[in-house]
């Protein structure tokens, strides 16, 4: 409660300053860094990075996942990129523990930004009211686990919606993290996968095939744990329709 109080009492532009950051960042690198951060940059530096990670193993890492926090964290263009090269540079393991790692903690600071400036408020405000509201709010509670695994999943659902949405209704840090590091490792050891196979890419003169997750089976798999993941919730309410 203490901390709540605190967040609300904060001047409106130190809450929303490490939003209006983000944002800042975002904008500018969506104009700077997008033709650094692509297919093209990656296959003509491919040789430098490799001889650079031979030379420096451990460096390569501490700077690959850093820099891949930052572009999560921040909003940049180029996650996809990134993923790939976590896997060229890396391989499937520990290219995928890398790169599951860096997005879960980049995911966290949209998360802690978005509680800071929006969440604790507008927590209070639904914990406080009734009819409508309230009862979306208690179905969120009491499906958490759930909600959470369920938007991670889903291939449809963007990145930041995900990381956006638990912080505006109140979801500890502690389940934030650990359903989005358990969340995204199907899709982040689709595409690690991927970019451990652009050796053989590069060597052809193609570029990889980034619809892979919308393949059948790699697709469907995926979504069978989203059922998975529902199943809690429609048991919920079939039970609560028939009052048990």
């Amino acid at each position: 409660m203490t901390d709540m109080t605190n967040t609300q009492h904060t001047p409106a532009w130190k809450r929303f300053a490490p939003l209006i950051a983000i944002g800042a960042v975002a904008l500018i690198g969506a104009f700077t860094l997008r033709d650094y951060l692509s297919f093209e940059t990656l296959a003509a530096n491919r040789e430098a990075l490799e001889a650079f990670r031979d030379a420096n193993y451990v460096l390569t890492a501490g700077v690959f996942m850093l820099a891949y926090i930052a572009i999560v964290g921040f909003s940049l263009p180029g996650a996809t990129i990134a993923t790939l090269t976590g896997g060229f540079l890396f391989g499937v393991f520990p290219g995928a523990l890398f790169n599951v790692l860096a997005a879960t903690v980049g995911a966290t600071m949209i998360f802690l930004a978005a509680r800071y400036g929006l969440g604790e408020k507008l927590a209070a405000k639904m914990e406080a009211s009734d009819g409508a509201v309230r009862k979306i709010k208690d179905g969120i509670d009491e499906n958490q686990w759930s909600m959470l695994f369920l938007i991670r999943l889903v291939p449809a659902v963007p990145f930041f919606v995900a990381n956006l949405v638990p912080a505006l209704v109140g979801v500890p840090l502690y389940r934030f993290f650990v359903s989005t590091f358990l969340g995204i490792i199907p899709g982040g050891v689709v595409y690690t996968s991927v970019g451990a196979g652009l050796g053989e890419v590069f060597a052809r003169g193609e570029t990889p095939n980034l619809g892979i997750i919308f393949e059948p089976h790699i697709l469907l798999p995926i979504l069978g744990l989203c059922v998975l993941a529902a199943l809690p919730i429609v048991l919920k309410a079939v039970r609560g329709k028939k009052g048990l």
